[in-house]
């Protein structure tokens, strides 16, 4: 049984930058067929997809985010960490880490991907 489980602050200032991590367990994250994403849903708005690191240590930023957005892993802990540099209250959303086969770049719903965590709600404010 694959499990992901997103972990980190709830609150965070604005300039702050952002650090979640994803642990997972049931899979390596080093296995080169799967690609590890983190995605957002900001309150009444669809997932956006954040970025990608694969089996392999590669990472994909989405173009709107790359110049903030980084994200590496630990392979003896089997976690992936999403670091978000001077967040802004748009920055305030529901954050979910996911497993998926392919390298696509996010799909439309959680349902898509082969495995995601249960969310960790971040509120970006003073």
């Amino acid at each position: 049984q694959v499990q992901l489980q997103e972990s980190g602050p709830g609150l965070v200032k604005p300039s702050q930058t952002l650090s979640l991590t994803c642990t997972v367990s049931g899979a390596s994250i080093r296995t080169e067929t799967y690609f590890w994403n983190w995605l957002r849903q900001p309150p009444g708005k669809g997932l956006e997809w954040l970025g990608v690191i694969s089996g392999s240590g590669s990472a994909w930023y989405s173009p709107s985010l790359k110049n903030r957005l980084s994200i590496s892993r630990d392979t003896s802990q089997n976690q992936f960490t999403l670091q978000l540099s001077s967040v802004t209250p748009e920055d305030t959303a529901v954050y979910y880490c996911a497993r998926s086969s392919d390298l696509v770049g996010g799909y439309d719903t959680l349902e898509e991907y082969d495995y995601w965590g249960q969310g960790t709600q971040v509120t970006v404010s003073s």
